[in-house]
């Protein structure tokens, strides 16, 4: 039923880890992503060792199915899945777009819980089940690997649910989701759940269960764990927990928790520990989704101690406060190795250090970009290179630009802005008045670009210490029900305001070329 496992890890049960950063974790409201920005998580995500990367929801937007279809002709080593709804042409349409997939899967699913079945399919439990073997019959048409979910499984009756996951084994699916759809159960009932079924189901052992937990309750993660002691050996996740409402079961929380604790869940996965804090920051860069500082193993707090007790104990010895090392999570110590004389061997020697690498022409603006930062800036930290080099990732694609703004603030007033945007090549500049500088900064750039978008989050903070440290700034914009968040980074302020703003505004301009339906969720 589970893999085998590779040299070195011979006593231990193999857990594959699904990950579903660009499906689930796109459905969070404002984590939107262009479709480079998929390519760079999606190859991110191979080379640190996930069995299973979901590329999207093919049925959902032309724009989602090119991005599935780039995915699945990228990835070199893992499995690429694509979900799909129970209706014939959602199959097909996931089938279209895993294709070309070194390993593809097609992930289909139904609710099956009472009030899922009476209020939201509106059908009759037998009808349900005809469409759990149509669907994945279908779905073996196109490939090998198919997945099955329960949505809303843990609020399924137990009986149905076995008649189910059945149907769904003796149709051809090679894995059974039973997913806490709305983040309702607790580690208890979910491991014996999986117990349950799995004694139940008399074909239970020619497929792989999998978990899939979602954290209203703040239990996605114990959850998780739970269900794979209770028999589960594939998990799904998110890198920095990111999903619908409070989110997925977090894969680097979940990842150290099996690498940290081996004597409590002994099982074995091939993820790469050491990419994980790399991965964070790239996908809070590429959705605007900051990062919390005391968020578990990836929180600028997680491996910092203030404590004059824990800083005394770290002294004598680091293992009385930390279970893990920082360097077992990717964590490297802040260097000022970099300055206004590193030249371009050292400038990409530090890129690579930290994790990125960049093209020919993306390198060279980077570098560029570094040379300014390091003439305006005393010291140049890690922390001021990986704000850099992802505002330059997130705006590499960007339909308007910042190319240059000029402020006038004070207690007086007026407050001005004068901005000249690059809209699509084409240079325009106008000067606005604003309720204060940001406010004359954002009337400037909707007197060059109109749009009806409602500003509603505007955040910032810096990215190092010193009064010469670059503001991050967070912008959210709505519209049509709509939301999308950006940042960027800048010493100046204000300037950071503007392309964080103009980033959400090419984002929101994305989104209404792709049209992307947000009815089509499913966890």
């Amino acid at each position: 039923m589970t893999a085998p496992q590779t040299a070195g890890d011979a006593t231990q049960d193999r857990v594959l880890i699904f990950d579903t950063t660009l499906r689930d974790g796109e459905q969070s409201p404002g984590a939107s992503m262009t479709l480079e920005e998929k390519l760079q998580v999606a190859v991110l995500l191979d080379d640190m060792g996930v069995d299973i990367i979901e590329a999207g929801f093919p049925i959902a937007s032309n724009g989602d199915f090119e991005a599935v279809s780039e995915i699945a002709k990228r990835v070199k080593r893992a499995t690429v899945a694509g979900l799909a709804r129970a209706g014939q042409k959602d199959v097909d349409r996931a089938g279209e777009a895993v294709k070309h997939a070194v390993k593809p899967r097609i992930h289909t699913f139904i609710s099956t819980s009472p009030v899922h079945m009476k209020y939201k399919l509106q059908m009759e439990p037998e009808r349900v089940l005809e469409m759990v073997t149509a669907s994945v019959t279908r779905a073996r048409n196109w490939v090998d690997d198919v997945e099955w979910s329960a949505e809303d499984g843990t609020r399924t009756e137990i009986d149905f649910l076995c008649r189910c996951v059945e149907a769904a084994i003796r149709a051809g699916a090679t894995t059974i989701n039973i997913p806490d759809t709305v983040g309702y159960t607790t580690p208890e009932e979910y491991a014996a759940l999986f117990r349950t079924v799995r004694a139940r189901v008399p074909n239970a052992d020619k497929a792989v269960f999998s978990v899939h937990c979602h954290n209203d309750l703040g239990m996605a993660v114990a959850n998780t764990l739970a269900g794979v002691q209770g028999g589960a050996r594939q998990i799904e996740c998110t890198i920095n927990g990111i999903g619908e409402r409070a989110g997925n079961a977090a894969l680097e929380e979940v990842v150290m928790a099996l690498k940290t604790r081996s004597d409590a869940y002994p099982y074995a996965c091939g993820v790469d520990s050491r990419m994980l804090t790399r991965a964070s920051k790239l996908v809070a860069a590429v959705t605007s989704f900051p990062v919390q500082y005391n968020k578990a193993i990836v929180g600028r707090n997680a491996f910092a101690h203030e404590s004059g007790i824990h800083q005394d104990g770290m002294l004598k010895n680091t293992e009385t406060y930390e279970i893990m090392t920082p360097e077992s999570v990717g964590v490297s110590k802040t260097s000022l190795v970099m300055g206004k004389h590193s030249g371009r061997h050292a400038f990409r020697e530090k890129l690579k250090e930290l994790g990125y690498d960049l093209g020919e022409n993306a390198f060279e603006d980077a570098f560029k970009r570094f040379k300014d930062l390091a003439d305006r800036k005393k010291h140049v930290y890690d922390e001021d290179l990986e704000a850099l080099v992802d505002d330059e990732i997130l705006t590499a694609h960007d339909r308007i630009k910042v190319v240059a703004l000029t402020v006038i603030a004070g207690t007086q007033g007026p407050q001005l802005a004068t901005l000249t945007l690059d809209v699509e090549g084409t240079h325009k500049t106008v000067q606005a008045s604003g309720n204060g500088p940001v406010d004359a900064c954002f009337n400037a750039i909707k007197a060059l670009a109109p749009h009806e978008a409602r500003l509603e989050l505007y955040q910032v903070h810096a990215v190092t210490e010193g009064t010469d440290a670059q503001a991050e700034v967070s912008v959210r914009l709505s519209e049509d029900g709509k939301s999308v968040t950006a940042k960027a980074a800048d010493p100046d302020t204000l300037v950071a305001s503007a392309r964080a703003y103009l980033g959400a505004l090419n984002k929101l301009m994305t989104k209404r070329l792709r049209g992307k339906p947000e009815a089509l969720q499913a966890g």
